[in-house]
């Protein structure tokens, strides 16, 4: 079946029947937006992204938007508690450029991590998380830093199982666990740091996106090209995508670089 804008507009209404939510229509703008009828809290869907979706996945393209759609929509009508939820909070890291308020107006809890990255709080829901807000926080008299110390501690125990290569006498190591927080075990200090021990050469680290840490012992010149070209293309495929460039780990803190194609790396200066 040819899909159409039209077309999925109408499954969309069929698969999303629900009296309690809303649903409209941009044609000019060709976006779908679907929300909750009292507090007007919804999704708003880029039709033509779903039709390039469904033409390279068909009907299980459809079948992923419903659930995410759905899972959102639920979320979006809880009231969320931290109390009682601490084994649930974890860092997640992001981009310096991505959002540092809700689409609502609501400041989200954030602290600096490096020039190119920051570092937001999430209340993992079992098949979503929600960021968490300044509102949330002073709903349930917490500090930032008791935030971060949870979200840290939580962090550090989750598994660091990672995948092995080695490329031109240098060696690379891959945390894909898909749990939506492989990128936020660059916080994990005591895995860098044994990661740095064990090391022939220098430590560079690259979180090109969510869901995917990369670890290179650099060995050679070489090496450094080999990171750059990786972290690239992650960079590109990442379904959100957090930073291109890589870091050198060095005295337990994370110095951005450019890699140069044959050259050492340059420090990255803002």
């Amino acid at each position: 079946m040819t899909m159409t804008s039209i077309k999925l507009k109408k499954i969309l209404e069929t698969r999303l029947s629900n009296p309690n939510y809303r649903t409209s229509y941009n044609r000019e703008k060709d976006r779908f937006r679907i929300e909750w009828k009292q507090s007007k809290q919804g999704i708003t869907i880029t039709m033509p992204n779903v039709i390039a979706k469904y033409n390279e996945r068909g009907e299980a393209a459809i079948e992923e938007l419903i659930e995410h759609i759905t899972e959102a929509l639920r979320i979006m009508n809880e009231t969320h508690h931290l109390i009682g939820m601490e084994k649930n909070i974890y860092p997640v890291i992001r981009s310096t450029s991505f959002p540092i308020e809700t689409k609502s107006g609501k400041k989200l809890m954030y602290t600096d991590h490096t020039a190119e990255t920051r570092v937001f709080y999430a209340l993992d829901l079992g098949k979503s998380y929600r960021l968490i807000d300044e509102a949330l926080l002073e709903k349930e008299e917490w500090s930032k830093d008791r935030l971060h110390e949870i979200a840290l501690f939580n962090v550090r125990a989750l598994p660091t199982k990672y995948k092995a290569d080695r490329v031109v006498e240098n060696d690379f190591y891959f945390i894909a666990t898909q749990d939506g927080y492989d990128a936020s075990r660059i916080l994990n200090e005591a895995f860098l740091e044994e990661m740095k021990a064990n090391s022939k050469g220098e430590l560079a680290i690259s979180v090109p996106h969510q869901d995917v840490l990369i670890l290179a012992d650099i060995q050679n010149q070489t090496g450094y090209d080999v990171l750059a070209q990786m972290t690239m293309k992650f960079f590109a495929e990442g379904r959100i995508p957090v930073t291109s460039l890589s870091f050198i780990y060095e005295n337990k803190k994370l110095e951005p670089i450019f890699i140069l194609a044959k050259n050492r790396p340059q420090k990255h200066k803002k």
